[in-house]
Formats: structure tokens, sequence, C-alpha cells
């Protein structure tokens, strides 16, 4: 027991130094990125730090994969050319017993990472969207769902305009039952308008079967209100734009994520780029313990053996390898090629499977 916690406890280390010591690069890689990005802006140094203090918890997640594999490197070739593996073996202990360890580490590691750095990126990640919009360019075009409805806010000269709609086409561009709200600069609404079907045209919303507001000073709204078979409201939006506004599953916290599926689905817009998301995300766990295993499965071996230098490349080219198929497993699924669950969780098991496999073969001949 006291050695499994010993090694544990060695990996974790390990894993953390390896973690911080990315995040410090990916930090200061960030910085020179925002100066670059928002060198017409005029912001001040403490701002562009934030940015980049924003944005780098998301980076830092995204390679979590190969820090863990790092890391099992790391720890395995600390432990060969100490002779702690001779020791251990000569110990009784097996190899398959050794790495109990550091997998139930990697794998506590892996649930954290989901259950709390997850939740901590999706709010990074939202905050930083949020200030850069703001200092590149004001106001803007922002896109929710909620359990109301679909709502829609665009810039325009006359102000701001919302949006709300019952429920939209898969690309965002036709709306049914739908409410547009315009607000003037520094005042209240100045109009209303709602429809039973608004589609989006190059330039303006059609709209179809609509009633139109004024509210003015002195006025009656609805004595003065107009009825419009067909009206067209002025935009800017484009189809790409409206897709984009939902922006990436990964601003979205993993507790918060299934009520966002079901809120996209009954707003009539698909969320299968939101399932695959939320299966790799429960997969991660078991691809970080699959990466302790490729690690293991090349440099578990004595020091005296040679070849360590070539052994590390493999295990990194190995890892790179796992984390490419991963991410073209991820795009195929959300362009739905293979299902959802083939597309999350193959990669960490063929992984998982195949670096077991060469452990046994090594161990056992």
């Amino acid at each position: 027991m006291k050695l499994s916690l010993y090694i544990a406890r060695r990996f974790a280390s390990t894993f953390l130094l390896v973690f911080f010591g990315f995040f410090a690069v990916l930090y200061l890689i960030e910085m020179v990125e925002q100066v670059r990005r928002f060198s017409g802006a005029g912001l001040s140094l403490a701002r562009t730090a934030e940015l980049a203090l924003l944005k780098v918890p998301e980076s830092a997640y995204r390679i979590l994969p190969m820090v863990m594999i790092l890391a099992s490197i790391a720890l395995f070739l600390a432990l060969a050319r100490s002779s702690e593996l001779v020791v251990i073996r000569a110990a009784g202990r097996s190899a398959l017993r050794m790495l109990v360890a550091p997998l139930l580490a990697a794998i506590t590691i892996g649930a954290l990472a989901v259950a709390a750095l997850n939740p901590i990126v999706a709010g990074t990640s939202k905050r930083y969207e949020a200030l850069s919009d703001r200092y590149r360019l004001g106001d803007g075009n922002v896109l929710s769902v909620s359990r109301e409805g679909l709502w829609l806010r665009q810039a325009g000269d006359q102000g701001q305009t919302v949006i709300r709609a019952t429920r939209a086409n898969l690309d965002g561009t036709t709306l049914y039952d739908v409410t547009f709200i315009t607000f003037g600069h520094q005042t209240g609404p100045v109009a209303r308008i709602d429809a039973g079907k608004a589609e989006l045209t190059p330039g303006a919303w059609k709209l179809t079967d609509a009633k139109e507001w004024r509210f003015t000073p002195g006025s009656n709204p609805e004595a003065e209100s107009r009825r419009h078979e067909v009206f067209s409201v002025p935009s800017e939006l484009t189809a790409d734009q409206i897709r984009d506004s939902f922006g990436t599953p990964s601003s979205i916290a993993i507790w918060d994520l299934p009520a966002f599926i079901s809120a996209l689905e009954r707003a009539g817009f698909s969320a299968r780029k939101h399932y695959v998301w939320l299966h790799m995300e429960l997969a991660l766990p078991l691809l970080l313990a699959a990466m302790v295993l490729v690690g293991a499965g090349f440099t578990m071996r004595h020091a005296r053996s040679g070849r360590t230098g070539v052994m590390v490349l493999l295990a990194v080219v190995s890892g790179f390898a796992i984390f490419l198929l991963r991410n073209f497993a991820q795009v195929m699924g959300e362009n739905g090629q293979i299902p959802v669950l083939i597309a999350a969780w193959s990669p960490p098991v063929a992984a998982a499977l195949l670096s077991l496999s060469l452990i046994l073969h090594l161990e056992d001949g």
C-alpha cells in the first residue's frame, strides 16, 4: 500500500510540474498573441495580461492528454534511472500491478479536470470572448438559447434590436413566432414588430404576417399600429454569423450542457456537436489513463537497456497520433459520419487496449 501511494504521489507531482510548466509557456505565448491582436485598440499591459490569463486555461485544457503522456514518460524514466523499477520488480511486483497507482491517479486527475477545470475553462472562455468583443467591436451580435426560446441581438444604425423566437430551423435563418424590439441609442424601446415567420435574406429579415408598433412620445402605439403581409427589417447578419454565435461547446460548463442540449433541440437546432463534446469530456479520464499506458509501454524498462531516446520519441509520437485520431473522430462525429459514442469512446479504448497489449508482450514475451 505504501509503495502504491509513493508511486501515485510521484506521478501526481510530476504531472503538476509538467502542467504548470506548459501553463507558463502558453501564458507567455498568449501575451504575445494578445498584444498582436489588439495592437490597434490601445489596450494597457494590464488588460492584455488579463486577456491572456483568461485565454490560456482553454489552451492548457486542450493539451491535457499530451501533458499526461509527458508526465508518464518523465515518471518511468526517473524510476528507471534510479533503479527503483528494478527494486520494485525484485520485490515481486509485476508491471501491471505497479501501473495500478499511476492509472488511478490519471483517472482521478481526469475526473477532477472534467468536474472542476471544465467549468472554469467555460467561464474564462466566456469572459474572454465578452471582453475581446467589447475591445474590438463594442456592441455586437449575440445569440442565445433558453427555455423560453431563441434570443438574438443585432446591431444597427438605429440602435440594438432584440429578437425573440419560439423556434427556428437548423441554421437559424428562419424564425417562427418572432418578436423584434428595437432600442434607440441611449434610450428605451422605439419599435416592436411581431411576425409569424422571419427569413434571413441578404441585408434584411423578411417578415411574414407582421404587426408593427412605434413608441413615440405622446402617441398611442396600439391605435397607430400597422399590419404588413410582408415586411423587411434591415440586418447585417449572415447565416455563418448566426451559426458562429452559438459558440463552441467548450464554452458551456459540462454541468449545464445537458440542459443546453435540450434547449437547442426545443428551439429546432441540431445538438449533435454538443452531444459529441459531452461524450468526449466524459471519456477524458479514460483517455488520460490510456496515455499513461502508452508512456509506460515504451519507457518502463531498465535504463541500461539502451535506446532510451528512441523509446521516448516513439512514446511521444504515439501519444500525438492518438491525440490527432481523437480530434479526427470528433470532427467525423460532429459531421454525422460516425455515431457519437464511437467518435468519443473508440480512440481512448483503442489506445488503452493497444498499449496494454504492448506492455503484456514486453513483460511476458
